[in-house]
């Protein structure tokens, strides 16, 4: 029976694991390699890493630290973070990821992403779309880590990016990050009910019922969470977790 993709995110700040609020706020969550050790044991569908500073910083996510993850992955993994042309596309895929996330290029150049799928092919390309309210202007895609707005609305620039060969959009929402209060199921539908490749719910699941919501209701192919893999308790210790095999059935 077909169940949607359940794929914990993860974010590097140096080669530490963090986690935001907002896009800010960050945390200390421990070491990725850790974490992908315990993702393995919990057998979770996929993963992803996205290098929150590398576009700040003019580099890419580090290609040492995906051949290590890709050593120790059981599961397929896709990473993120400064992405700009095609041989760090190669680079990062030679390392053993099986997809690449552009962000930021894919806003400031989209035909970038007809570059890189023509020569990778769509399945390898993924482009995550940030979403956030802006005054007097609704919701519109920001780059840069969620500090440069674009002049696209999400539904506009979900139509570019699938008219360009990306495999697959993930649409997160800036002003749920960390909030664990729910997906903002509006924007998902929409940009679900826009184009025909698949489409990963981010932002705001804090729970079951949330991913259940964002699939059902919002019409999700994926569903990706960040704090509710690294946290648990009322408190938000950190403890990596993942679903329930026994809770699955409810997709």
């Amino acid at each position: 029976m077909f169940r949607p993709r359940i794929i914990p995110v993860l974010l590097l700040k140096g080669n530490a694991l963090v986690k935001s609020k907002g896009f800010k706020d960050f945390r200390y969550i421990g070491d990725p390699i850790n974490a992908v050790k315990v993702f393995n044991d919990l057998k979770a569908d996929e993963l992803v890493f996205l290098d929150i500073e590398a576009t700040k910083e003019k580099r890419t996510i580090s290609t040492e630290l995906v051949r290590q993850v890709g050593e120790e992955a059981n599961m397929p993994f896709a990473v993120g973070g400064g992405i700009k042309n095609l041989e760090e596309i190669q680079n990062i895929i030679a390392k053993g990821a099986e997809k690449v996330i552009i962000n930021t290029c894919a806003v400031e150049n989209p035909r970038f992403i007809r570059e890189a799928s023509d020569n990778f092919g769509s399945s390898t390309i993924v482009v995550c779309i940030d979403v956030k309210k802006k005054f007097f202007s609704g919701e519109v895609v920001w780059s840069n880590s969620g500090s440069k707005s674009s002049k696209y609305s999400p539904k506009d620039f979900a139509k570019i990016v699938e008219e360009n060969g990306a495999g697959e959009i993930i649409i997160q929402s800036i002003n749920k990050d960390g909030t664990m209060s729910g997906y903002d199921l509006d924007l998902i539908k929409e940009i679900s009910t826009t184009v025909t490749i698949p489409v990963v719910a981010l932002g705001g699941a804090g729970n079951l019922e949330h991913m259940i919501e964002a699939y059902k209701k919002g019409f999700a192919s994926a569903l990706a969470a960040g704090s509710l893999f690294v946290f648990q308790g009322p408190n938000k210790g950190v403890l990596i977790n993942y679903v329930e095999k026994s809770d699955l059935s409810y997709f």
